[in-house]
């Protein structure tokens, strides 16, 4: 048998998913796409002018903010 090819995917809080190695990405319409750079960066955003592939477009605007504990209502405090 040959050596298992383990494929590596770094997942960032405010860019694109990193795919190490040559990837075929299959698309929901049953395209596929082919890289072979040695880091390929795919879109998550849906912002790039070349989806699925980063274009870093993601940049240019904002990222939508996720409610967390600094963004809740502060409970009422109890009276005595």
């Amino acid at each position: 048998m040959g050596a298992e090819r383990v494929a590596r995917v770094l997942v960032s809080d405010d860019g694109p998913v990193l795919l190490e190695g040559p990837v075929d990405i299959d698309l929901p319409d049953g395209r596929r796409v082919r890289s072979d750079r040695p880091v390929t960066a795919l879109c998550v955003c849906r912002r790039s002018a070349r989806y699925p592939l980063c274009d870093t477009s993601h940049r240019g605007r904002p990222a939508a903010r996720t409610a967390g504990p600094a963004d809740a209502t502060p409970e009422p405090e109890e009276k005595p």
